[in-house]
């Protein structure tokens, strides 16, 4: 149950789902149509290049998903641990996630696809970021499990099983942010290009100094 959430986790969450929701707005405009928060839509064109034997599509595909896990690799070995809790080094994870997407900015202003990698990345590395809470999955980088979660805490709650309401709305306010950050880089994709990355950059940024705030006022020291 979630009824002893710390409202951190929700403020936080939200704010990540914000910035992945704006990277993915970027990527399906800029980087020909190819979502970069998640590996579903690219899985499925990678396939679909491999039965074209388009060998240069089907590269650019794969470094795409080996980028994303090289990202996540990199949280694992930053965060040591899957579960969410006060005092891990997020604020250092989420540096290093605007680090990449600064560089994936540069990269991709002046015409290079190597920033579709960095900006990939910067996603696997937020999404390893935060993997469990009390026993459920979170994600803040794509959509479809929480949707999927939600669905089944509908279905039994027409069982007549109480619907643990700090989880929904945990859920929902993933996807308000996930959604309006979508929004959000859309529109900033349309009047700065590819500079628009500078926004989720920037983001993660504030997060990690109000996290580390946060945590030195809660006197709780990363490890």
């Amino acid at each position: 149950m979630f009824t002893k959430l710390p409202r951190w986790v929700e403020i936080g969450g939200f704010w990540l789902a914000l910035m992945a929701g704006a990277i993915n707005a970027i990527g399906l405009l800029g980087f020909e149509h190819q979502g970069v928060s998640h590996l579903t839509g690219t899985s499925t064109l990678l396939g679909a290049s491999l039965i074209q034997f388009n060998l240069s599509a089907s590269t650019h595909l794969f470094l795409i998903i080996v980028s994303f896990m090289f990202g996540a690799a990199l949280s694992g070995a930053i965060i040591d641990g899957a579960v969410l809790r006060l005092g891990r080094r997020y604020s250092v994870a989420l540096l290093l996630e605007a680090a990449l997407l600064f560089g994936a900015l540069f990269l991709l202003s002046y015409g290079s696809n190597t920033g579709h990698f960095l900006a990939s990345a910067a996603c696997g590395l937020q999404n390893g970021m935060v993997s469990t809470y009390s026993g459920a999955v979170i994600r803040t980088t794509h959509v479809s499990g929480l949707f999927t979660d939600l669905g089944t805490m509908l279905g039994a709650r027409l069982r007549g099983h109480p619907i643990d309401r700090r989880k929904a709305l945990l859920f929902l306010l993933l996807i308000l942010g996930f959604i309006l950050g979508g929004s959000v880089g859309a529109y900033s994709y349309q009047h700065l290009q590819f500079m628009a990355l500078a926004l989720p950059a920037g983001a993660a940024i504030a997060l990690a100094i109000i996290y580390w705030i946060y945590q030195h006022r809660s006197k709780v020291h990363e490890w």
